[in-house]
């Protein structure tokens, strides 16, 4: 039989990264972070619960990668023109 890894609470995703509670409760407000609510009454406090492949996901989303430099950009040349005459 195969094991299933638990499922991981908003609380110990914050433990593990490093960050507040709310801050991951944003991750899955905005849809960044894949959650299901489990709680017994429907309209009630949600309880959220991520799986380790979701986690796994939305770090991968946000791993630092390197990007190419853009070039840099040249200063509008100044046109002067001459009213007077």
């Amino acid at each position: 039989m195969q094991q299933v890894a638990p499922w991981l609470t908003p609380p110990k995703i914050a433990a593990q990264l490093g960050v507040t509670p709310p801050k991951v409760l944003h991750w899955i407000a905005t849809g960044e972070l894949e959650a299901i609510d489990v709680a017994t009454k429907l309209g009630g406090r949600p309880r959220w619960r991520v799986s380790p492949e979701s986690l796994e996901a939305f770090l991968g989303g946000r791993a630092n990668r390197s990007q190419a430099k853009s070039a840099r950009r040249r200063k509008a040349a100044i046109v002067v023109e001459e009213f007077f005459p």
